[in-house]
């Protein structure tokens, strides 16, 4: 792991009044530039070729006399691939141009969090060594976070025999990197015949499925809860809710608007199992006397990350959970960065951000401000890993 000390000192001698925001172009990108933009800061995306276009042409920015009357992103990078922004002659122009990188799922998924950790010299707003933890199945993942502090996640089933209610299978797919391979099952036998479907189909790896993760599946709605901490706070609350949103999934939301009668002509079908890519977000609130208990597992978490993963979560995260029919929350995954649905919040923000902040408060610009702040108050040392 680099030293936090010499991203500190890389940070400390950063050109304040010429600070850059920059992230990869992908995931929540559009939300991190569009709430920079907002707090007065130029960005930078680093984009891959063929991937690139949404970014440097529909969202490119235009500026008239140094003021921004279109669009979010003012410079971008291309690469062949993602992970050539890894080559020490691009980490050098990072730095060179002030950058603050602000790390995404796409970022830890398309280059190994080991050269993340140990190689990637720019300052990181967040929490650099929480990324790992992210990685289902590690010594210390987010699941062991949660363990050590108490807080409720569905019950790990050891095995495929031992499926004895409604389960989740957690891998990944076989050719999406980022979406899952993820399916449901009531027994063994189910499992077994599933499994062999999604095998088949290329859609999973035994690989994968051998090393999945078995849970218990919570019947209930889904909440993603799009949490901030502040470390620069003294006075009020230094945990904030951002806001909430929820997921839309194919083939999964396809399949449950379908008429049972027309669910059942799915079976035999290269259809009958549906798949869980995440495809888009929407936002949602939640009924108020939830909203205490929401806090109370955020609370947890941040403490538990503060005495397992010095200096612990700082910025944006998300933990997501189910809701079941007692009103019990059940985390299901952890985000220790900014969560992939915050771009519902992009620009309007959301009805908690906005009426804590007494404006438009999107997770990328309450990130922004963050950074402003730091560097109003000689602050940046604090803020970056």
């Amino acid at each position: 792991m680099i030293e936090r000390k010499k991203i500190q000192d890389i940070a400390g001698g950063y050109d304040k009044g010429g600070v850059k925001v920059g992230a990869l172009a992908s995931h929540s990108a559009i939300d991190v530039a569009e709430g920079a933009i907002e707090e007065g800061f130029r960005t930078v995306l680093y984009c891959q070729k063929g991937r690139e276009k949404t970014y440097i042409h529909y969202f490119k920015s235009r500026r008239v006399g140094g003021m921004i009357v279109r669009g979010v992103v003012d410079d971008y990078r291309i690469y062949g691939k993602f992970r050539d922004l890894m080559n020490p002659k691009e980490l050098a122009e990072m730095r060179r141009n002030n950058v603050l990188f602000i790390p995404n799922r796409s970022f830890t998924s398309y280059i190994s969090v080991d050269e993340i950790e140990n190689s990637f010299d720019v300052p990181i707003v967040g929490s650099r060594n929480l990324l790992k933890s992210e990685e289902r199945g590690g010594k210390r993942d987010y699941y062991w976070i949660l363990e050590k502090a108490g807080l409720p996640f569905p019950r790990k089933i050891d095995g495929p025999t031992g499926i004895d209610r409604l389960a989740i299978v957690k891998l990944h797919h076989a050719k999406k990197k980022l979406e899952r391979g993820f399916f449901t099952a009531a027994s063994f036998r189910e499992y077994e015949e599933k499994s062999r479907a999604l095998l088949k189909q290329g859609v999973i790896e035994q690989e994968s499925l051998d090393n999945a993760r078995i849970e218990e599946y919570i019947i209930g709605p889904v909440f993603n809860l799009d949490f901030f901490y502040n470390p620069l706070e003294e006075e009020l609350s230094k945990i904030e809710l951002i806001g909430v949103d929820w997921r839309f999934e194919s083939s999964l939301d396809g399949h449950v608007r379908l008429p049972a009668p027309q669910q059942m002509n799915l079976l035999d079908t290269t259809q009958e199992v549906p798949e869980y890519t995440v495809c888009g977000h929407n936002s949602a609130t939640l009924r108020e006397s939830l909203l205490e208990n929401a806090f109370e597992l955020a609370e947890k978490y941040v403490k538990s990350t503060q005495e397992h993963y010095t200096p612990g979560i700082m910025g944006a995260f998300c933990l997501q959970t189910c809701v079941d029919k007692d009103l019990k929350f059940y985390i299901y995954d952890v985000a220790p960065r900014i969560g992939g649905g915050t771009n519902v919040h992009t620009a309007v923000g959301h009805p908690y951000g906005n009426a804590l902040w007494r404006t438009n408060m999107s997770t990328g610009r309450r990130t922004a401000r963050l950074i402003r702040d730091a560097i109003e108050q000689d602050k940046l040392k604090e803020i970056v890993t």
